[in-house]
């Protein structure tokens, strides 16, 4: 068996999910992220056949929720950004010999076990190259690399298709699949709304449901900030306490 280890990038909560300032305060936004942290974590802790679990932070309280979750907490790297800190974890993790990296954003809390098993199922032998896009196919919500520095990576909203063609120039096929849970994270207004409007079991429905819901068109301005265009639908509901500062699943060869 591959000796694969997770790795979650966290940036500092004071600097949390800032799209969504004009909805939420900070202190809510920093809830939140935390919130989507741990189902992130409890879903990898989930997976079997995982041999470890890295968490890139400095941020204090996400250490704290990464060690209950057995998490090896590494600081370098983390105030870099997302690409510096995956970059530097994979540097670590290929330096001490692992086999594979397997990394996923802290703000997909619909992601399950059951679909970072797929992933991990799906991909082939080294060298090799699988990766979940976003909702929108602009960003890479999920990447899992063997050996982990197989691929250099660069994130962003629109890292999808330059990560595949980054894989063919290092002679690798790239396998992509596509998976609801894994594919939403929440970055903007529409996110959250598109979260909300899927039923779940998680901390971070709980922390949203305890504070209540508004239509969202009372909101003055409504929503206009996206990470894409032309495709997004109007969210129907937020949570209304929050605003006041209270209280296709499939797998794509790319060479067939």
């Amino acid at each position: 068996m591959m000796d694969l280890w997770a790795v979650v990038p966290v940036k500092e909560r004071d600097r949390a999910k800032e799209r969504l300032a004009p909805l939420l305060p900070a202190d809510t936004r920093q809830a939140l992220a935390l919130a989507m942290l741990e189902d992130v974590l409890s879903a990898l802790a989930a997976v079997e056949g995982l041999a470890g679990l890295v968490v890139v932070t400095v941020d204090l309280a996400a250490s704290r929720l990464a060690l209950r979750y057995g998490a090896r907490v590494v600081e370098d790297g983390a105030r870099d950004g997302h690409t510096g800190a995956v970059t530097a974890a994979a540097r670590l993790l290929a330096a001490e010999g692992h086999g594979g990296m397997l990394t996923l954003p802290g703000d997909i809390p619909l992601v399950t076990a059951d679909e970072i098993g797929q992933v991990v199922v799906a991909h082939r032998p080294a060298p090799s190259f699988t990766i979940v896009p976003s909702h929108d196919e602009g960003g890479s919500n999920a990447v899992l690399l063997s050996p982990p520095d197989a691929v250099p990576l660069r994130f962003g909203v629109d890292s999808f298709f330059p990560h595949l063609r980054a894989a063919e120039a290092q002679g690798i096929r790239p396998t992509v699949l596509r998976l609801s849970g894994i594919a939403l994270d929440i970055d903007n207004p529409e996110d959250l709304a598109a979260f909300l409007r899927t039923p779940s079991q998680t901390q971070t429905r709980a922390l949203l449901d305890e504070r209540g819901a508004l239509p969202l068109t009372s909101w003055p301005g409504s929503i206009s900030s996206s990470k894409s265009t032309g495709n997004s639908r109007s969210p129907d509901r937020v949570d209304a306490r929050i605003m006041s500062g209270q209280g296709e699943q499939g797998q794509e060869d790319l060479a067939q």
